[in-house]
Protein backbone atom coordinates (compact mmCIF):
# COMPACT_ATOMS: atom_id res chain seq x y z
CA UNK A 1 0.00 0.00 0.00
CA UNK A 2 1.34 3.33 -0.92
CA UNK A 3 2.56 5.51 2.35
CA UNK A 4 0.14 8.30 1.13
CA UNK A 5 -2.75 5.75 1.39
CA UNK A 6 -2.03 4.72 5.17
CA UNK A 7 -4.25 5.97 7.80
CA UNK A 8 -2.81 9.06 9.69
CA UNK A 9 -1.83 8.35 12.87
CA UNK A 10 -3.63 9.84 15.39
CA UNK A 11 -6.15 11.59 12.94
CA UNK A 12 -8.95 13.05 14.26
CA UNK A 13 -12.66 12.21 12.74
CA UNK A 14 -13.21 14.53 10.20
CA UNK A 15 -15.80 17.82 10.36
CA UNK A 16 -19.32 17.12 8.67
CA UNK A 17 -18.75 18.17 4.84
CA UNK A 18 -21.63 20.71 5.38
CA UNK A 19 -19.94 22.89 7.65
CA UNK A 20 -18.02 25.20 5.27
CA UNK A 21 -15.62 28.05 5.84
CA UNK A 22 -17.58 30.37 4.65
CA UNK A 23 -14.53 33.14 4.76
CA UNK A 24 -12.53 30.71 2.56
CA UNK A 25 -15.30 30.93 0.31
CA UNK A 26 -15.44 34.58 0.08
CA UNK A 27 -11.87 34.56 -0.21
CA UNK A 28 -12.31 32.58 -3.39
CA UNK A 29 -14.97 35.52 -5.08
CA UNK A 30 -12.50 37.73 -4.12
CA UNK A 31 -9.54 36.24 -5.50
CA UNK A 32 -10.84 35.37 -8.81
CA UNK A 33 -12.77 39.43 -8.59
CA UNK A 34 -9.20 40.69 -8.97
CA UNK A 35 -7.42 38.26 -11.52
CA UNK A 36 -10.01 39.31 -13.86
CA UNK A 37 -9.79 43.51 -13.34
CA UNK A 38 -6.27 42.35 -13.07
CA UNK A 39 -5.90 40.77 -16.22
CA UNK A 40 -8.75 43.29 -17.92
CA UNK A 41 -6.54 46.42 -17.02
CA UNK A 42 -3.07 45.08 -17.33
CA UNK A 43 -3.82 43.22 -20.96
CA UNK A 44 -4.11 46.42 -23.38
CA UNK A 45 -5.65 44.78 -26.63
CA UNK A 46 -4.95 47.41 -29.92
CA UNK A 47 -5.86 47.71 -33.51
CA UNK A 48 -3.36 48.94 -35.82
CA UNK A 49 -2.75 48.87 -39.70
CA UNK A 50 -5.26 46.18 -39.93
CA UNK A 51 -3.75 44.04 -37.11
CA UNK A 52 -5.10 43.33 -33.59
CA UNK A 53 -2.59 42.45 -30.74
CA UNK A 54 -1.78 43.26 -27.48
CA UNK A 55 0.40 45.71 -25.02
CA UNK A 56 1.10 45.07 -21.16
CA UNK A 57 -0.22 48.18 -19.58
CA UNK A 58 2.67 48.02 -16.77
CA UNK A 59 5.33 48.76 -19.44
CA UNK A 60 3.73 52.79 -20.41
CA UNK A 61 2.41 53.09 -16.42
CA UNK A 62 5.29 53.14 -14.70
CA UNK A 63 3.74 53.50 -11.03
CA UNK A 64 1.38 50.32 -12.35
CA UNK A 65 4.04 48.09 -10.82
CA UNK A 66 3.78 49.38 -7.01
CA UNK A 67 -0.86 48.07 -7.86
CA UNK A 68 0.44 44.78 -8.46
CA UNK A 69 0.96 44.69 -4.57
CA UNK A 70 -2.67 44.98 -4.46
CA UNK A 71 -3.88 43.01 -7.67
CA UNK A 72 -1.22 39.64 -6.91
CA UNK A 73 -4.06 37.15 -5.30
CA UNK A 74 -2.81 33.91 -6.51
CA UNK A 75 -1.46 33.16 -3.43
CA UNK A 76 -4.83 33.54 -1.97
CA UNK A 77 -6.00 30.63 -4.30
CA UNK A 78 -2.96 28.67 -2.82
CA UNK A 79 -4.07 29.25 0.37
CA UNK A 80 -7.38 28.37 -0.02
CA UNK A 81 -6.65 25.20 -1.91
CA UNK A 82 -4.64 24.01 0.94
CA UNK A 83 -6.70 24.50 3.30
CA UNK A 84 -9.92 23.05 1.32
CA UNK A 85 -7.67 19.91 -0.04
CA UNK A 86 -6.64 19.03 3.76
CA UNK A 87 -10.39 18.94 4.76
CA UNK A 88 -11.29 17.09 1.75
CA UNK A 89 -8.71 14.60 2.11
CA UNK A 90 -8.75 13.68 5.74
CA UNK A 91 -12.80 13.79 5.10
CA UNK A 92 -12.44 10.83 2.61
CA UNK A 93 -9.32 9.23 3.76
CA UNK A 94 -11.43 8.51 7.03
CA UNK A 95 -14.10 6.72 5.12
CA UNK A 96 -11.64 4.35 3.77
CA UNK A 97 -10.89 6.42 0.32
CA UNK A 98 -7.35 5.96 -0.98
CA UNK A 99 -5.14 7.94 -2.90
CA UNK A 100 -5.95 6.99 -6.50
CA UNK A 101 -9.85 7.31 -5.84
CA UNK A 102 -9.66 11.00 -4.33
CA UNK A 103 -6.73 12.69 -6.09
CA UNK A 104 -8.60 11.40 -9.78
CA UNK A 105 -11.79 12.73 -8.27
CA UNK A 106 -10.50 15.90 -7.51
CA UNK A 107 -8.63 16.16 -11.14
CA UNK A 108 -11.47 15.45 -13.28
CA UNK A 109 -13.36 18.03 -11.48
CA UNK A 110 -10.67 20.41 -13.28
CA UNK A 111 -10.25 18.72 -16.10
CA UNK A 112 -13.54 18.49 -17.09
CA UNK A 113 -14.28 21.99 -17.67
CA UNK A 114 -11.05 22.75 -18.37
CA UNK A 115 -11.26 20.41 -21.37
CA UNK A 116 -14.87 21.53 -22.57
CA UNK A 117 -12.93 25.19 -22.77
CA UNK A 118 -9.89 23.96 -24.60
CA UNK A 119 -12.63 22.15 -27.18
CA UNK A 120 -14.05 25.35 -27.22
CA UNK A 121 -11.15 27.41 -28.26
CA UNK A 122 -10.21 24.90 -30.95
CA UNK A 123 -12.99 25.48 -32.53
CA UNK A 124 -12.73 29.00 -32.25
CA UNK A 125 -9.35 29.10 -34.09
CA UNK A 126 -10.48 27.10 -36.65
CA UNK A 127 -12.84 28.83 -37.47
CA UNK A 128 -11.23 32.56 -37.72
CA UNK A 129 -8.41 31.35 -40.10
CA UNK A 130 -11.22 30.85 -42.93
CA UNK A 131 -13.09 33.82 -41.58
CA UNK A 132 -9.82 36.05 -42.31
CA UNK A 133 -7.55 36.12 -39.60
CA UNK A 134 -4.11 36.35 -39.55
CA UNK A 135 -1.59 34.22 -37.96
CA UNK A 136 -0.17 37.29 -36.28
CA UNK A 137 -3.91 38.45 -34.87
CA UNK A 138 -4.74 34.05 -34.19
CA UNK A 139 -1.40 33.78 -32.19
CA UNK A 140 -2.34 36.98 -29.98
CA UNK A 141 -5.91 36.19 -29.58
CA UNK A 142 -4.69 32.08 -28.90
CA UNK A 143 -2.00 33.62 -26.18
CA UNK A 144 -4.44 35.84 -24.62
CA UNK A 145 -7.19 33.25 -24.35
CA UNK A 146 -4.55 30.82 -22.68
CA UNK A 147 -2.10 32.76 -20.08
CA UNK A 148 -4.24 31.70 -17.36
CA UNK A 149 -3.92 27.98 -17.32
CA UNK A 150 -0.82 28.16 -15.72
CA UNK A 151 -2.67 27.72 -12.72
CA UNK A 152 -3.90 24.15 -13.44
CA UNK A 153 -0.90 22.58 -13.78
CA UNK A 154 0.65 23.88 -10.33
CA UNK A 155 -2.46 23.08 -8.47
CA UNK A 156 -3.19 19.82 -10.15
CA UNK A 157 0.09 18.43 -9.11
CA UNK A 158 -0.57 20.27 -5.30
CA UNK A 159 -3.56 17.74 -5.55
CA UNK A 160 -1.55 15.08 -6.54
CA UNK A 161 1.01 15.04 -3.54
CA UNK A 162 -1.32 16.53 -1.11
CA UNK A 163 -1.77 13.18 0.98
CA UNK A 164 2.22 13.16 1.60
CA UNK A 165 2.55 16.86 2.12
CA UNK A 166 0.00 17.22 4.54
CA UNK A 167 1.23 14.03 6.45
CA UNK A 168 4.71 15.81 6.62
CA UNK A 169 2.54 18.55 7.57
CA UNK A 170 0.93 16.82 10.45
CA UNK A 171 4.48 15.35 11.99
CA UNK A 172 6.72 18.59 11.44
CA UNK A 173 4.20 21.50 10.88
CA UNK A 174 5.58 24.88 9.90
CA UNK A 175 8.98 23.95 9.38
CA UNK A 176 7.81 22.29 6.34
CA UNK A 177 7.00 26.02 4.48
CA UNK A 178 9.84 27.07 6.62
CA UNK A 179 12.34 24.23 4.61
CA UNK A 180 10.49 25.43 1.31
CA UNK A 181 11.07 28.54 1.35
CA UNK A 182 14.90 28.39 2.33
CA UNK A 183 14.85 26.08 -0.26
CA UNK A 184 13.18 28.26 -2.96
CA UNK A 185 16.07 31.33 -1.88
CA UNK A 186 18.49 28.44 -3.22
CA UNK A 187 16.58 27.90 -5.92
CA UNK A 188 16.38 31.75 -6.68
CA UNK A 189 20.43 32.15 -6.05
CA UNK A 190 21.55 29.50 -8.50
CA UNK A 191 19.21 30.76 -10.96
CA UNK A 192 20.46 34.66 -10.60
CA UNK A 193 24.03 34.26 -9.22
CA UNK A 194 24.95 30.84 -11.28
CA UNK A 195 23.20 31.30 -13.99
CA UNK A 196 20.99 28.00 -14.03
CA UNK A 197 17.41 29.15 -15.40
CA UNK A 198 16.21 25.67 -15.69
CA UNK A 199 16.48 25.53 -12.11
CA UNK A 200 13.93 27.99 -11.30
CA UNK A 201 11.38 25.51 -12.42
CA UNK A 202 11.52 24.14 -9.02
CA UNK A 203 10.05 27.04 -7.49
CA UNK A 204 6.87 26.35 -8.71
CA UNK A 205 6.33 23.64 -6.59
CA UNK A 206 8.62 25.46 -3.61
CA UNK A 207 6.98 28.82 -3.77
CA UNK A 208 3.12 27.78 -4.45
CA UNK A 209 3.57 24.60 -2.12
CA UNK A 210 4.33 26.88 0.98
CA UNK A 211 1.54 28.66 0.70
CA UNK A 212 -0.64 25.70 -0.21
CA UNK A 213 1.16 24.23 3.60
CA UNK A 214 -0.35 27.12 5.00
CA UNK A 215 -3.63 26.29 3.91
CA UNK A 216 -2.81 23.27 5.80
CA UNK A 217 -1.81 25.30 8.91
CA UNK A 218 -4.84 27.44 8.69
CA UNK A 219 -6.90 24.43 8.41
CA UNK A 220 -5.88 23.02 11.28
CA UNK A 221 -5.53 26.05 13.11
CA UNK A 222 -1.36 25.97 13.61
CA UNK A 223 -1.63 29.26 12.06
CA UNK A 224 -4.60 30.76 13.72
CA UNK A 225 -4.84 29.24 17.31
CA UNK A 226 -2.79 32.09 18.20
CA UNK A 227 -4.05 35.72 17.36
CA UNK A 228 -0.47 36.99 17.17
CA UNK A 229 0.86 34.18 14.41
CA UNK A 230 -1.10 35.78 11.10
CA UNK A 231 0.46 39.52 12.46
CA UNK A 232 3.65 37.72 12.67
CA UNK A 233 3.32 36.41 9.38
CA UNK A 234 2.88 39.37 7.81
CA UNK A 235 5.25 41.64 9.47
CA UNK A 236 7.81 38.62 8.62
CA UNK A 237 7.14 38.40 5.07
CA UNK A 238 6.52 42.77 4.41
CA UNK A 239 10.07 42.97 6.55
CA UNK A 240 11.55 40.57 3.84
CA UNK A 241 9.76 41.39 0.79
CA UNK A 242 10.91 45.03 1.86
CA UNK A 243 14.24 43.83 2.08
CA UNK A 244 14.51 41.69 -1.29
CA UNK A 245 12.90 44.97 -3.26
CA UNK A 246 15.22 48.05 -1.87
CA UNK A 247 18.85 45.95 -1.40
CA UNK A 248 18.06 42.58 -3.63
CA UNK A 249 18.03 41.50 -7.15
CA UNK A 250 14.18 41.49 -7.05
CA UNK A 251 11.36 43.90 -8.79
CA UNK A 252 8.27 45.28 -7.25
CA UNK A 253 6.18 43.83 -9.78
CA UNK A 254 4.15 41.00 -8.59
CA UNK A 255 2.48 39.87 -11.94
CA UNK A 256 4.52 40.70 -15.02
CA UNK A 257 7.61 39.08 -16.87
CA UNK A 258 9.31 41.25 -18.36
CA UNK A 259 12.24 42.34 -16.21
CA UNK A 260 15.66 40.36 -16.62
CA UNK A 261 14.59 38.89 -12.95
CA UNK A 262 11.08 38.36 -12.57
CA UNK A 263 8.89 37.38 -9.65
CA UNK A 264 6.10 35.04 -11.24
CA UNK A 265 8.52 32.92 -14.20
CA UNK A 266 9.49 31.42 -12.33
CA UNK A 267 7.61 32.58 -8.65
CA UNK A 268 10.64 34.12 -6.78
CA UNK A 269 11.38 34.30 -3.30
CA UNK A 270 10.02 37.77 -3.03
CA UNK A 271 6.87 36.60 -4.24
CA UNK A 272 7.03 34.17 -1.12
CA UNK A 273 7.44 37.19 0.92
CA UNK A 274 4.54 39.28 -0.58
CA UNK A 275 2.39 36.29 0.06
CA UNK A 276 3.13 35.70 3.65
CA UNK A 277 2.26 38.88 4.31
CA UNK A 278 -0.58 38.81 2.19
CA UNK A 279 -1.44 35.51 3.82
CA UNK A 280 -1.18 37.00 7.10
CA UNK A 281 -3.27 40.06 6.97
CA UNK A 282 -5.90 37.91 5.12
CA UNK A 283 -5.89 35.23 8.43
CA UNK A 284 -5.64 38.15 10.45
CA UNK A 285 -9.38 39.14 9.10
CA UNK A 286 -10.94 36.14 9.34
CA UNK A 287 -12.70 36.58 12.63
CA UNK A 288 -14.23 39.80 11.89
CA UNK A 289 -15.35 39.49 8.72
CA UNK A 290 -16.88 35.28 9.64
CA UNK A 291 -19.18 37.59 11.44
CA UNK A 292 -20.22 39.74 8.58
CA UNK A 293 -20.98 36.60 7.13
CA UNK A 294 -22.91 34.89 9.17
CA UNK A 295 -25.81 36.93 7.65
CA UNK A 296 -28.06 34.44 6.13
CA UNK A 297 -28.54 37.09 3.16
CA UNK A 298 -24.96 37.87 2.70
CA UNK A 299 -23.86 34.31 2.73
CA UNK A 300 -26.63 33.30 0.13
CA UNK A 301 -24.69 36.11 -2.18
CA UNK A 302 -21.34 34.18 -1.85
CA UNK A 303 -22.40 31.00 -1.96
CA UNK A 304 -23.79 32.11 -5.26
CA UNK A 305 -20.72 33.30 -6.77
CA UNK A 306 -19.11 30.96 -5.69
CA UNK A 307 -20.36 28.67 -7.36
CA UNK A 308 -19.15 30.84 -10.40
CA UNK A 309 -15.41 30.84 -9.75
CA UNK A 310 -13.89 28.07 -12.04
CA UNK A 311 -15.96 28.88 -14.75
CA UNK A 312 -15.08 32.90 -14.41
CA UNK A 313 -11.29 32.02 -14.20
CA UNK A 314 -11.30 29.70 -16.95
CA UNK A 315 -13.36 32.08 -19.72
CA UNK A 316 -12.74 35.84 -18.33
CA UNK A 317 -10.39 36.39 -21.40
CA UNK A 318 -13.02 36.00 -23.86
CA UNK A 319 -15.02 38.57 -23.85
CA UNK A 320 -11.99 41.11 -23.91
CA UNK A 321 -10.95 39.30 -27.20
CA UNK A 322 -15.03 39.73 -28.84
CA UNK A 323 -15.12 43.26 -27.67
CA UNK A 324 -11.52 44.10 -29.45
CA UNK A 325 -12.39 41.90 -32.35
CA UNK A 326 -16.11 43.51 -32.74
CA UNK A 327 -15.14 47.71 -32.19
CA UNK A 328 -11.72 48.43 -32.69
CA UNK A 329 -11.70 47.47 -36.38
CA UNK A 330 -15.41 49.41 -36.73
CA UNK A 331 -13.49 52.86 -34.45
CA UNK A 332 -17.05 52.11 -32.26
CA UNK A 333 -14.69 52.19 -29.39
CA UNK A 334 -11.86 54.83 -29.16
CA UNK A 335 -8.23 53.59 -28.88
CA UNK A 336 -6.13 56.44 -26.70
CA UNK A 337 -1.98 55.89 -25.96
CA UNK A 338 -1.84 53.66 -23.07
CA UNK A 339 -1.73 55.37 -19.72
CA UNK A 340 -3.26 58.65 -21.21
CA UNK A 341 -5.86 60.63 -19.54
CA UNK A 342 -8.42 59.37 -21.93
CA UNK A 343 -7.02 56.27 -21.39
CA UNK A 344 -8.16 56.17 -17.56
CA UNK A 345 -11.29 57.68 -18.83
CA UNK A 346 -12.08 55.14 -20.86
CA UNK A 347 -11.41 52.18 -18.27
CA UNK A 348 -14.25 52.12 -16.44
CA UNK A 349 -16.18 51.84 -19.80
CA UNK A 350 -13.90 49.33 -21.08
CA UNK A 351 -14.27 47.07 -18.01
CA UNK A 352 -18.21 47.55 -17.86
CA UNK A 353 -18.80 46.33 -21.49
CA UNK A 354 -16.03 43.35 -20.65
CA UNK A 355 -18.57 42.75 -17.46
CA UNK A 356 -21.77 42.66 -19.75
CA UNK A 357 -20.27 40.75 -21.87
CA UNK A 358 -18.89 37.75 -18.60
CA UNK A 359 -21.71 37.37 -17.55
CA UNK A 360 -24.16 36.02 -20.59
CA UNK A 361 -21.14 33.97 -21.43
CA UNK A 362 -20.31 32.39 -17.61
CA UNK A 363 -24.37 31.84 -17.15
CA UNK A 364 -24.73 29.95 -20.80
CA UNK A 365 -21.22 27.79 -20.13
CA UNK A 366 -22.66 26.77 -16.86
CA UNK A 367 -26.11 25.96 -17.79
CA UNK A 368 -24.06 24.01 -20.62
CA UNK A 369 -22.15 22.35 -18.27
CA UNK A 370 -24.59 20.70 -16.50
CA UNK A 371 -24.15 17.52 -17.96
CA UNK A 372 -20.76 17.24 -16.28
CA UNK A 373 -22.38 16.67 -12.98
CA UNK A 374 -23.26 13.26 -14.62
CA UNK A 375 -20.02 12.86 -16.32
CA UNK A 376 -18.14 10.06 -14.11
CA UNK A 377 -15.39 10.86 -12.12
CA UNK A 378 -13.44 7.67 -13.88
CA UNK A 379 -13.95 4.79 -15.69
CA UNK A 380 -12.90 1.10 -15.86
CA UNK A 381 -12.26 -2.16 -13.25
CA UNK A 382 -9.50 -0.72 -10.40
CA UNK A 383 -6.42 -2.29 -10.22
CA UNK A 384 -2.39 -2.55 -9.55
CA UNK A 385 -2.16 -0.31 -12.88
CA UNK A 386 -4.85 2.13 -11.83
CA UNK A 387 -2.65 4.34 -10.10
CA UNK A 388 0.75 4.55 -12.88
CA UNK A 389 -2.15 5.02 -15.22
CA UNK A 390 -3.29 8.37 -13.11
CA UNK A 391 0.21 9.81 -12.72
CA UNK A 392 0.80 9.34 -16.34
CA UNK A 393 -2.89 10.74 -17.28
CA UNK A 394 -2.21 13.41 -14.86
CA UNK A 395 1.19 14.59 -16.03
CA UNK A 396 0.12 14.42 -19.30
CA UNK A 397 -2.37 17.11 -18.67
CA UNK A 398 -0.50 18.85 -16.70
CA UNK A 399 2.24 19.13 -19.51
CA UNK A 400 -0.77 20.07 -22.08
CA UNK A 401 -1.61 22.82 -20.01
CA UNK A 402 1.72 24.36 -19.18
CA UNK A 403 2.40 24.71 -22.79
CA UNK A 404 -0.50 26.13 -24.26
CA UNK A 405 -0.08 28.99 -21.19
CA UNK A 406 3.25 29.28 -22.60
CA UNK A 407 2.60 29.45 -26.13
CA UNK A 408 -1.07 29.73 -26.40
CA UNK A 409 -3.72 28.20 -28.64
CA UNK A 410 -2.32 28.99 -32.12
CA UNK A 411 1.63 29.72 -32.09
CA UNK A 412 2.74 30.90 -35.60
CA UNK A 413 -0.86 31.04 -36.61
CA UNK A 414 -1.27 27.37 -36.10
CA UNK A 415 -3.52 24.88 -33.49
CA UNK A 416 -0.59 23.16 -31.70
CA UNK A 417 -1.97 19.54 -32.27
CA UNK A 418 1.07 17.63 -30.73
CA UNK A 419 0.19 19.80 -26.99
CA UNK A 420 -3.55 19.02 -27.28
CA UNK A 421 -3.26 15.67 -28.44
CA UNK A 422 -1.40 15.37 -24.99
CA UNK A 423 -3.50 17.18 -23.30
CA UNK A 424 -6.42 15.07 -24.52
CA UNK A 425 -4.52 11.70 -23.83
CA UNK A 426 -3.68 12.85 -20.37
CA UNK A 427 -7.83 13.89 -19.73
CA UNK A 428 -8.61 10.08 -20.83
CA UNK A 429 -5.80 8.94 -19.17
CA UNK A 430 -6.60 10.21 -15.89
CA UNK A 431 -10.47 9.25 -16.50
CA UNK A 432 -9.74 5.43 -17.47
CA UNK A 433 -7.38 5.30 -14.17
CA UNK A 434 -10.71 3.60 -12.51
CA UNK A 435 -13.53 3.62 -11.14
CA UNK A 436 -14.74 5.91 -8.63
CA UNK A 437 -17.03 4.60 -5.22
CA UNK A 438 -20.86 4.63 -6.03
CA UNK A 439 -21.35 8.24 -5.59
CA UNK A 440 -18.71 10.01 -5.87
CA UNK A 441 -19.25 12.26 -8.87
CA UNK A 442 -17.00 15.68 -10.24
CA UNK A 443 -18.76 18.51 -10.06
CA UNK A 444 -17.42 21.38 -12.42
CA UNK A 445 -15.46 24.44 -10.16
CA UNK A 446 -13.11 22.10 -8.20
Amino acid sequence: MNMAETPQRGAQPPQARADRNRYADLLRVWAISMVVIGHWLVTDITYRNGQLSGLDALEYVSWGRWVTLYFQVMPVFFLVGGYVNARSWAAHHHEGEGWTEWVRERAMRLLWPTAAYVAVVILGVAAASPAGASAAELAQAGWLIALQLWFLPVYLLLIALTPALLAAHRRWGLAVPAVMAVAAAAVDAAVIGGHLPVLGYLNYLLVWGSMHQWGFAWQDGTLTRARWRPWALAAGGAALLAALIAWGPFPVDMIGAVERIGNTTPPSVALLAFAAAQTGLVLAAEPVVSRWLARPRRWQVVRRLNGTVMTVYLWHMVPAVLLAVALYPTGVMPQPAVGSALWWETRPIWLGALALILVPVVLGVMRAERPMLRLPAGIGSPGRWSGPILLAGTAAAMYGLARLAISGFAPGGILPALVLAVFGCGVTGTLLSGRPKAGVRPQPGG
